[in-house]
């Protein structure tokens, strides 16, 4: 098996190979050179391509259920709106953060805190759909997320592990949505169960196990050859992907128990904690995307009971994994995302909570390029309207893509023939950058 290190500088020679050949020369080499076309002017279309990316990988944690941000990345001390929450001082000058993110506070030198986030979906299903894949649901066609998205357009990095990974993800998570199915994401459950049914079964030989394949393969290789679709080649080239896994020895990456008993404590011992340490163990092995899902935001009732509670988990992750990535020389190549589907609201109810809010709220970003220390966007002194440098969703979509050197005009048509760009129409926030 190749090493990481010479795996990753032959991906970089083929990565600078690709953006040189369609920089210059008008062409492009990448996996998806030969999908049918359409200009992009055609879409109105001309957004910027990164053409010297410093990110490879991307971890992004998603706070599912509306993550407040007036109780964490845009405090409003001494307001109304901003109730008994106060502002801490950061390590970066100018940046303060709300009291129940103190560790993160030490890393501030590190993240860009995106305070003009604002969403035209006020639901949880809607906006968690609108953000992951920059598009309005829809009953006739599901989108693909990110994660899709970048293994079509920049492929897998590793042959043998999957291009993406959700772990704690649910079951309204759009995945791959309409592109094939080796662009699926893996869906992970619990972290600390590893892979499960990665093994054969008790009594079950190697040779019994080939025996088992050849006569699979022999069984469909008619169907297959008098049915030459996309569709079937997906589905087979899955089968081969995961058997090509069970025998790898890279399924260790999904194994919690190669890592110190003190480096698991440093994550956390919930679900999340050990998920994030997760991402971090399979972006080390050469997997694009990796997303770990927080709930319990939905904050109606005891928001300033229950966020400190939330926090106090995110805060602990989050803090150990920039401190890891860090460490392990990791950070520039790892764009580390935090986002929500919205906001909640100013206005304090009557049972102590804050209601649905997509219309300021709050997102981070770390790592992979990302000017560290930094603030975009400014909300009002209530916390209630964008006041500067506002940020649509599909724009958060495009940053991330245009720090991986994703190209953003690129069209990829659905099963039914319709185009689609990453990230719709947003336009990358280069500043950032």
């Amino acid at each position: 098996m190749n090493s990481p290190t010479a795996l990753s500088d032959e991906l970089n020679r083929r990565r600078f190979i690709s953006l040189a050949a369609k920089s210059f020369l008008g062409l492009s080499i990448l996996p998806w050179a030969n999908d049918l076309k359409l200009s992009a002017a055609g879409l109105g279309l001309n957004r910027p391509l990164n053409n010297a990316p410093k990110a490879k990988n991307v971890i992004y944690l998603y706070m599912s259920g509306g993550m407040t941000h007036l109780d964490t990345f845009d405090p409003k001390p001494g307001t109304e709106t901003g109730g008994p929450t106060q502002a801490i001082k950061t390590k970066a000058d100018g940046v303060q953060l709300a009291e129940n993110l103190p560790l993160l506070a030490n890393h501030a030198d590190k993240i860009a805190v995106i305070r003009g986030m604002t969403s035209t979906k006020g639901a949880h299903s809607q906006g968690n759909y609108f953000m992951h894949t920059s598009y309005a649901q829809r009953s006739t066609i599901v989108h693909p997320s990110m994660g899709a998205w970048m293994t079509k357009l920049d492929g897998r990095f590793n042959p043998t592990l999957p291009g993406a990974v959700v772990v704690n993800g649910g079951s309204r998570h759009p995945l791959s949505g309409f592109l094939p199915s080796t662009h699926q994401p893996l869906a992970v459950g619990n972290p600390d169960d590893g892979l499960r049914n990665c093994e054969m079964l008790n009594g079950f030989t190697e040779k019994g196990f080939k025996k088992s394949l050849d006569l699979s393969n022999k069984l469909d290789r008619g169907f297959i050859e008098k049915y030459d679709l996309k569709k079937v080649k997906a589905y087979s080239d899955m089968y081969d992907q995961a058997v090509r896994l069970m025998k790898s020895n890279d399924l260790k990456a999904f194994d919690l128990k190669e890592e110190t008993q003190s480096t698991r404590e440093a994550y956390g011992d919930d679900n999340f904690g050990q998920g994030v340490l997760l991402a971090r163990r399979l972006v080390e092995r050469q997997v694009r995307f990796v997303e770990v899902q927080l709930g319990g935001w939905d904050t109606h009732q005891n928001n300033f009971t229950r966020v400190p509670e939330r926090c106090a988990i995110l805060d602990q992750a989050l803090s150990a994994l920039l401190n890891d990535l860090s460490n392990r020389g990791m950070l520039d190549e790892t764009l580390v995302v935090l986002a929500s589907e919205f906001g909640r609201t100013p206005t304090i109810n009557v049972n102590e909570g804050r209601d649905h809010y997509p219309k300021a709220f709050s997102c981070m970003l770390a790592g992979g390029g990302i000017k560290g220390g930094q603030i975009w966007g400014k909300t009002d002194e209530e916390g209630r309207e964008v006041i500067e440098q506002k940020v649509e969703i599909p724009d958060l979509n495009a940053t991330i893509a245009y720090a991986l050197g994703l190209p953003l005009d690129q069209i990829i048509y659905s099963p039914t023939r319709r185009p689609f760009t990453l990230s719709d129409k947003g336009n990358p926030l280069v500043e950032l950058i």
